[in-house]
């Protein structure tokens, strides 16, 4: 049993969590009289927490009661799902935990899907949730919800806490299993007579968590096989995964990448970990990903893997995925290594420790760095032959991709960008571009619509000198605008870009290709009857409300969006409907049948490389 410290209870590697715990409440409260509600509420602020998001309701009210006089600042979201998103947001963008609070059953019910959302994407948020007292908890009590046993699957891990004694240990110890080893979302579910019953809160409180000692540092055997293997490789490629920002090993990746000179591909969730200008970076690999980056994977004789999981979207149909090629798995997660694809060379441990260790290895090894002037010769003249583009539409209607790639060009590299989920998601990935860590948040695993807007208020909240863009579809948006009203009334001056194409266009495109253009309940009635009209549903939730319909007038509306800094920004983008998402990897067929636009398959020389 150990006593935690700001360190073990920060995120185990990110810099800006170490610094905010360099500071933290009170070290040591001696035992003073309270109720539980009390304890919660002064657990919190000894943890360091700033802010928590949620919605009162009839079990957690005790608890709101002593936040009202606390320094945790909380916001008042419209609806628990935002609430959830709104952490993960601020989670992403910070590095620290994020928080959200809800009521028992559906208040509880309604956090499912973000918790998911977290999971999915290993996001250290600590979910709080109200439950009937006690002796009520199994007689189908009004609101009540085994929520529980509904987050088993979903959660890191999670609580229900049986006395008002046990509340500083748990969540004390929720924040430390939420930050550490491989992040994701801890539950803490407390009935409400727990709440109100009387206690004695002191800080700092006992963990117990026998068994749980994530390995951070790799074995060095593994390391020097590694290494070997480097060596020996011709065609290599370092497959960066999102473990990689979550570690803060972005630096040691780049020493690692030039010290060897062998080719970086970023997944979905590890955009910024390498700065796409960069010479060696090919892109994004998988469905929707670059040319050159799924042929490199494809074509690999050795996948040095960091943080990474072989998702589906990466590989393709599993079987023919990288058939030649020899796999160095890296993750702090034991769990990840093997499960979809067979790891010559395991190595569990944090990524910045194995890259450090891979860095020495590879700089002291006698046999040096490959020889790989064949391999790039091929990349780079892929990467002439279909660099990532988009025609103009003939109708004469707006592209998506081109106002996507001006709000990046004029908002540049230091704002943070979230994506909801679609087609404007794949094309704010691709033509974006991400130089920096942190400043790319998107829905990966889960693919959850509606997330960019409540997590582009909860990044602007955890880093409010930061400009946040959400480049969201009118679809996503329709699901969780409501925390418009959240931000207006908070004072969050988000930037919201919504890409209107009048349809669910990811499954519209899906429908194009492979359902004979059977557009089946795909139309949303934003073009044709604009319903909702955007800029009026801006302007009633306190938002300043823009429209953009032509090419001309992209510049002019994004710079008048960007001189607006005190209320939240909606830009109504009423773009072509016909646009798709290319390059593509058809969902379930190899990688080898990548397609580069419509009809049109890369040619690929078949050498002896």
């Amino acid at each position: 049993m150990t006593r935690p410290t700001p360190e073990t209870l920060a995120h185990r590697a990110n810099p800006a969590t170490v610094a905010a715990a360099a500071n933290p409440a009170p070290a040591v409260v001696a035992p003073v009289p309270t109720t539980g509600a009390g304890a919660l509420v002064r657990s919190l602020e000894a943890l360091g927490v700033e802010v928590a998001f949620g919605i009162p309701g009839g079990t957690i009210l005790p608890a709101y009661d002593p936040l009202f006089d606390s320094k945790v600042r909380h916001i008042l979201v419209r609806h628990e799902q935002g609430a959830g998103h709104a952490a993960t947001g601020y989670a992403q963008a910070t590095g620290k935990v994020g928080v959200c609070i809800a009521t028992s059953g559906p208040g509880a019910t309604n956090l499912v899907t973000a918790i998911a959302d977290a999971y999915m994407d290993s996001v250290p948020i600590v979910a709080i949730t109200g439950q009937v007292s006690r002796p009520a908890i199994g007689t189908d009590a009004f609101q009540e919800a085994d929520i529980q046993g509904i987050t088993l699957p979903i959660t890191k891990h999670n609580f229900l806490v049986q006395t008002p004694e046990e509340l500083p240990r748990v969540l004390a110890e929720a924040f430390h299993l939420a930050a550490t080893g491989r992040p994701g979302p801890v539950l803490v579910d407390i009935p409400k007579d727990v709440q109100q019953a009387q206690t004695t809160f002191s800080w700092p409180p006992v963990l117990d968590l026998p068994g749980y000692r994530p390995t951070l540092h790799p074995h060095g055997k593994q390391i020097r096989e590694a290494a070997r293997l480097i060596a020996g490789a011709r065609r290599p490629v370092l497959y960066v995964g999102g473990g990689v920002l979550k570690a803060g090993a972005t630096d040691g990746l780049r020493k690692l990448a030039e010290t060897t000179g062998i080719p970086v591909v970023t997944t979905l969730m590890a955009l910024g970990a390498f700065p796409d200008s960069h010479p060696q970076h090919l892109g994004m690999p998988g469905m929707h990903g670059t040319v050159p980056a799924v042929y490199a994977l494809q074509k690999s004789d050795l996948l040095i893997t960091l943080g990474a999981r072989f998702d589906d979207r990466v590989t393709g149909q599993l079987a023919s995925f990288a058939p030649d090629a020899k796999v160095v798995h890296a993750d702090i997660d034991p769990a990840e290594i093997g499960k979809n694809r067979h790891a010559d060379v395991p190595i569990v441990g944090d990524a910045r420790h194995v890259i450090d260790e891979l860095i020495a290895a590879v700089s002291a090894s006698a046999e040096g760095a490959g020889q790989y002037e064949a391999w790039w010769a091929t990349l780079n003249e892929l990467r002439e032959r279909y660099p990532l583009g988009y025609e103009e539409p003939t109708d004469g209607s707006l592209a998506p991709q081109y106002v996507i790639e001006r709000i990046g060009e004029l908002v540049g590299p230091d704002a943070i960008y979230c994506a909801g989920v679609g087609q404007h998601q794949m094309w704010a990935s691709q033509f974006i571009k991400y130089e920096k860590p942190g400043t790319w948040l998107n829905s990966g695993g889960a693919g959850t619509m509606g997330y960019a807007v409540p997590a582009a208020m909860g990044a602007k909240v955890g880093r409010p000198d930061t400009a946040v863009w959400a480049i969201d579809g009118d679809g996503c948006f329709q699901m969780t605008n409501q925390e418009l009203a959240t931000c207006a009334l908070e004072g969050i001056p988000v930037k919201i870009a919504v890409i209107n194409n009048g349809n669910l266009g990811m499954v519209r495109q899906w429908q194009t290709l492979f359902y004979e253009g059977r557009y089946s309940n795909t139309e949303l009635g934003t073009h044709k009857h604009r319903i909702p009209d955007f800029v009026k549903l801006a302007e009633a939730l306190g938002c300043v409300g823009l429209r953009c319909e032509s090419k001309a007038d992209v510049d002019k509306i994004i710079k008048q969006a960007m001189e607006i800094n005190d209320a939240p920004v909606v830009i109504d983008f009423t773009v072509g409907k016909d646009a798709m998402v290319w390059p593509m990897v058809a969902a379930g067929t190899s990688n080898d049948e990548i397609m580069f636009a419509r009809d049109v398959r890369p040619e690929f020389e078949e050498d002896d490389l």
